[in-house]
């Protein structure tokens, strides 16, 4: 799908899921009038029969494509260096994506389904369309798409892999083993989307920046320094936090590298606005209509916005208030009463057991409390889905800070002994790794072979052969078998990103907070975050469907998590050294528990000036921007005075022309 140079590769991106037909009407049938309205739309059509479905494999052609982004008037950036709404006769005048088409993944998905939603009746009369022995009515107008998806006879739309593109990221990328943490990111980006190409490049980045405190660690835990051996860990906390501080302002600019270079803005992708007295935010007539709507009063309208605004506030502020007081008076008895039997149990292998058991029932607990969050987020007043999808990932990530640290919490208060606190990392750590990497990669797989396993079985029992397995040639049936890439929690608002992104956040949280007690949880956690790239990777191409695309280009509302469990740190960390320097547990206010507390203020002030003095965008990105706004205001400034002299030219002529 290359562009508008001739030598475009047609390459088939959805595929819509049908039923196989007894027989075949010779006029009406609804899977024929619907391949027939495809080629009309200017969209390529493969048929392919498998098991028990037919599969229509769709492509769009580059001027099928420009020509829907026209009619959405995508806007995209120019070299101009502003942004305008697509045209075909000045295509040439677009920046190109990373690949080198004009249309990223993104703005491809929502081009078909402009085209597959956007094909009507237009022939002002109903049309009786048939399947089987069902017959049913196509009305006058009526999306041809929706009727079949209401109908049952379209099962599923989804995305296909382009097996060209899926090989080569294979062999540039999940496999390529040796090369521990460089990624394609430019390809990941233009095969997957925004918000996958920067997830990726997040981890990449996170991991490679842990091989310092890795480092250290290795160092801290095995290097004995004799004399000086009570300033290693107070050392290793303070390198921690700034360590910590610096990659999240080092992200940033990353992310806005990234943003840059892949011609993104950061407010990106369609908006489902507020809804504003029966009208949404976005499609509200501003501002003369509007202050003409009320009144003619322009206090009117500004209190208009205020109010709705603030309602909005106060609803989500009563849901956040909601989900904690149930954390704390529901989920906090349980964690406490978990965390004192495993207490008193004396025996290694029953605690390990009891902590696998644990982790089960805590699955089913936080799935139900995310779907509690589900309901209240849709009560909620949010701007587009990416605000709802925020408002879960702060809701859930609650109920899992407080399941995965409060028995940590809770064993350092009762024992205060860093022997055993690196007993409880190790096994929390260990669990969790192969939890993750069960969930990860061995679900998708058994979801996969379960599915061929019952088509087959249904094959055999409408008569297929008995004998020898029924093989499952077609590509395309292949990934209608596979799971998709979704959330574990709140699948209406969020895709496999939330699992991914929370892994990685309670890796942080565990590794960060508890650093004193034990510094070799950094090394761990890098070489579980090299595993974790290819894993996902491998999880991605083979054993998933192709993702939907999401417009976002940042990691939204993970950056604040990460910022708070770096503050979480500070204090926790701290604590540690409180109890580790208090050798007779009393709590008193020497001069070395004086200097932990003055430097945990010190760190705190440090943590938060340092987003101060390390800008959030590369210098680079701010000229291009600044260079960009100049061109724009040069250009409408010209265009301006253009018209304003034509029309002073056309005045003077009148007026020649009168005298």
């Amino acid at each position: 799908m290359g562009g508008s140079n001739g030598e475009e590769r047609i390459v088939h991106e959805v595929a819509i899921v049908v039923p196989k037909r007894v027989r075949e009407e010779e006029e009406g049938d609804c899977v024929e009038v619907l391949v027939s309205e495809l080629k009309k739309s200017g969209m390529v059509v493969d048929r392919v029969v498998g098991l028990a479905d037919e599969f229509l494999k769709v492509a769009a052609p580059w001027e099928t494509l420009g020509s829907a982004a026209a009619e959405l008037h995508i806007r995209k950036p120019t070299r101009l260096g502003i942004d305008l709404p697509f045209e075909m006769q000045g295509s040439e005048a677009f920046f190109r994506q990373p690949d080198g088409s004009l249309f990223s993944w993104f703005e491809r998905f929502h081009c078909y389904q402009h085209l597959l939603y956007g094909i009507v009746n237009s022939d002002g009369y109903d049309v009786t369309l048939k399947l089987d022995d069902r017959e049913f009515v196509w009305a006058a107008g009526e999306s041809l798409v929706r009727r079949l998806e209401s109908e049952g006879v379209i099962k599923q739309m989804f995305p296909l892999h382009d097996e060209l593109k899926r090989k080569e990221l294979l062999q540039t990328w999940a496999l390529n083993w040796w090369n521990f943490t460089n990624q394609p990111i430019d390809q990941i980006y233009s095969y997957f989307g925004a918000k996958i190409g920067v997830y990726f490049s997040f981890l990449g980045m996170y991991t490679k920046w842990l091989l310092f405190p890795a480092l250290l660690g290795i160092i801290a835990q095995m290097v004995d320094f004799g004399s000086l051996q009570f300033l290693v860990l107070p050392s290793f906390f303070v390198s921690t936090i700034l360590w910590a501080a610096l990659f999240l302002q080092f992200w940033k600019r990353k992310n806005a590298a990234l943003l840059a270079r892949w011609q993104i803005n950061y407010l990106v992708g369609p908006s489902q606005g507020y809804r504003f007295i029966g009208m949404e935010w976005s499609s509200l007539p501003f501002p003369k209509e509007l202050i003409k709507n009320l009144g003619n009063e322009k206090f009117k309208e500004k209190e208009a916005y205020q109010r709705y605004e603030w309602f909005a506030y106060r609803k989500r502020f009563r849901n956040d208030v909601l989900v904690i007081m149930t954390i704390i008076c529901l989920q906090l008895p349980f964690e406490l009463a978990y965390a004192h039997i495993y207490e008193i149990i004396t025996s290694d292998t029953i605690k390990f057991v009891l902590t696998a058991i644990y982790l089960l029932i805590i699955q089913y607990l936080t799935r139900l409390g995310g779907k509690v969050s589900v309901k209240l987020i849709n009560r909620e007043i949010n701007e587009s889905v990416e605000y709802r999808a925020n408002s879960l990932i702060y809701k859930v990530f609650g109920l899992y800070f407080m399941q995965t640290y409060i028995g940590i919490f809770y064993h350092v208060l009762l024992h205060r002994n860093f022997m055993t606190l690196r007993q409880v990392l190790i096994q929390r750590l260990i669990i969790s790794q192969v939890f993750w990497t069960l969930m990860d990669g061995s679900l998708p797989y058994l979801k996969y072979s379960y599915r061929k396993f019952r088509a087959r079985k249904k094959k055999k029992s409408e008569g297929g052969p008995s004998t020898g397995k029924i093989l499952i040639a077609s590509r395309v049936e292949k990934e209608y078998f596979k799971p998709t890439y979704s959330a574990s929690i709140g699948v209406e608002l969020e895709d496999g990103l939330f699992d991914d992104f929370l892994e990685l956040a309670l890796q942080f949280g565990m590794i960060m907070m508890f650093a004193c007690a034990f510094p070799l949880a950094f090394t761990l956690a890098a070489v579980s975050n090299v595993m974790e790239m290819r894993t996902n990777a491998l999880k991605l191409l083979v054993t998933l469907r192709r993702p939907l695309p999401r417009a976002a280009a940042t990691i939204g509302a993970w950056l604040n998590i990460w910022q708070f469990l770096v503050v979480m740190s500070i204090c926790t960390n701290s604590a540690l050294l409180v109890c580790l320097y208090d050798q007779e547990g009393k709590w008193k206010i020497e001069p070395g528990l004086a200097a932990i507390l003055i430097m945990e203020h010190i760190l705190l002030l440090l943590k938060f000036g340092l987003s101060r003095l390390v800008p959030e965008e590369p210098a680079w990105v701010r000229a291009n921007r600044m260079k960009n706004v100049t061109q724009a205001q040069d250009m409408y400034c010209k265009q301006l005075l253009r018209s304003i002299s034509g029309e002073f030219s056309s005045m003077a002529k009148t007026q020649q022309d009168s005298e």
